[in-house]
């Protein structure tokens, strides 16, 4: 008995996936619920599993895009055992190996023209063949010119060259005899010129995921659709630092996660977005939408790429709620398993560049919000405090925002509302009682 397995929806209005991994190979005994392939939609990573055991045949390949309720494989249940299964695919194996020596001598032997690789350069002693001597058999050339065609590119690829501004010198073409197909002239790049002599250089081409096709798309719509300006600040990270330092041991202890900083600016943004309401906004159609809940979208990255999971209504979380909460989410990214629930809506993002060492980024606004902070490394350096010039902790902060329906007094306030949180953190984020707000 065979059973279909059909590609899932990752959510509405999402009708193709792309096969992003097969995790088991075409004839495996697969097992009921056991995960036999990944598919990548512009939203979320989904898991395909085996409804069934038996035999596995898939019908689709890695990076194909197919339609969401497409068969992506059949089980054939019927098959019981691992050892028939093993012997079966020996034999196969065998089978098709023999034919493969034999077809291969007999083509040899009664076509030495197929002995000839016409990928490698031509002789420049080679007669002078014209493009037009290979259509013609009574001409001198025919027979050179069948073997020797290269670079000759069909009327598509052609045209395609053309507008590229690629010769079709510099084209390796994979067709009949070495012309240039219109596959070969879609991936063309222009010459990277002559590497010098005894250096072998090669270079590697990967087809985008959906997810990050998706991403460069949205990225693209922000620049082009937006007004986007960025203003910077910088703080003083030194009283989160000795807060740290007095509280990360028993903090870890009593909430299992440790004192990091993105509690702090978390906490800030908040405070900040409530003295700012215009900068916790979107734009639909005509009209402004202020919202007066807080969904703090936090940027992370993972293997598939940046995603964006949403820490839910942060007004109302404390400190430890926060860490733990930021904690589950890297988590489930790093692992491919965030649902599209939780990378959903979002009032306004918070990206680190720091823990890569960026000293100072502009951050693209994630749309639909309309202003994105950008945190960056922190290293010491001298600042005047009281007159005098002292060392601290400094790290420089960037807030993008969207100059449609932010002005510079809003967002250069709300800038200066987050440094104040974060160089007076008892007074301002902990209301002066520091073990009360850290759950201590």
């Amino acid at each position: 008995m065979e059973i279909q397995i059909k590609a899932p929806s990752p959510g509405e209005s999402v009708s193709e996936v792309e096969i992003a991994q097969l995790l088991v190979n075409n004839g495996d005994l697969v097992k009921k619920n056991q995960l036999i392939a990944e598919l990548d939609s512009d939203k979320a990573t989904l898991e395909l599993y085996s409804e069934n055991s038996g035999a596995i045949t898939f019908l689709v390949s890695e990076g194909d895009i197919i339609n969401v309720g497409d068969v992506v494989a059949t089980i054939n249940t019927s098959v019981v055992s691992d050892n028939d299964q093993q012997n079966k695919d020996t034999d196969k194996t065998e089978l098709i190996t023999e034919n493969t020596q034999a077809s291969s001598s007999l083509s040899n032997q009664s076509n030495p023209s197929s002995q000839l690789d016409f990928n490698k350069p031509l002789s420049s002693n080679r007669p002078d063949v014209r493009s037009e001597d290979w259509k013609n058999p009574l001409s001198t050339n025919y027979t050179s010119a069948v073997v020797q065609k290269v670079n000759i590119p069909s009327p598509a690829a052609k045209k395609i060259l053309a507008e590229k501004g690629i010769h079709a010198s510099e084209v390796n073409g994979t067709g009949r005899n070495g012309r240039i197909t219109k596959e070969d002239a879609l991936r063309a790049v222009h010459s990277m010129g002559t590497p010098p002599q005894g250096i072998k250089r090669t270079s590697n081409r990967k087809k985008l995921s959906s997810l990050r096709r998706k991403v460069a798309q949205r990225l693209v719509a922000v620049k082009n659709q937006t007004a986007m300006l960025t203003t910077f600040n910088e703080v003083n990270m030194q009283p989160i630092f000795d807060l740290r330092s007095t509280y990360k041991e028993i903090f870890l202890e009593k909430h299992g996660v440790k004192l990091g900083f993105m509690s702090f600016f978390t906490k800030a943004v908040v405070r900040a977005l409530k003295e700012f309401p215009e900068v916790n906004s979107m734009i639909d159609g005509d009209q402004q939408i202020i919202y007066d809940y807080h969904d703090i979208s936090i940027a992370v990255s993972g293997p598939r790429g940046l995603m964006v999971p949403v820490v839910r209504n942060a007004e109302t979380l404390s400190f430890p709620q926060i860490e733990q909460e930021i904690v589950r989410l890297a988590t489930k990214a790093r692992d491919g398993k965030l649902t599209i629930d939780e990378m959903t809506g979002g009032t306004f993002t918070i990206t680190n560049g720091g823990v890569f060492g960026s000293m100072l980024s502009t951050p693209i606004i994630n749309p639909p919000q309309s202003a994105i902070l950008g945190m960056h490394n922190i290293i010491p350096r001298p600042i005047a405090v009281e007159n005098q010039v002292v060392i601290k902790p400094m790290m420089y902060l960037a807030v993008s925002y969207d100059h449609r329906i932010i002005d510079g007094r809003e967002s250069v306030g709300f800038l200066v509302a987050i440094k104040e949180g974060l160089e007076k953190p008892e007074e301002l984020l902990m209301v002066g009682n520091q073990k009360e707000a850290l759950g201590l």
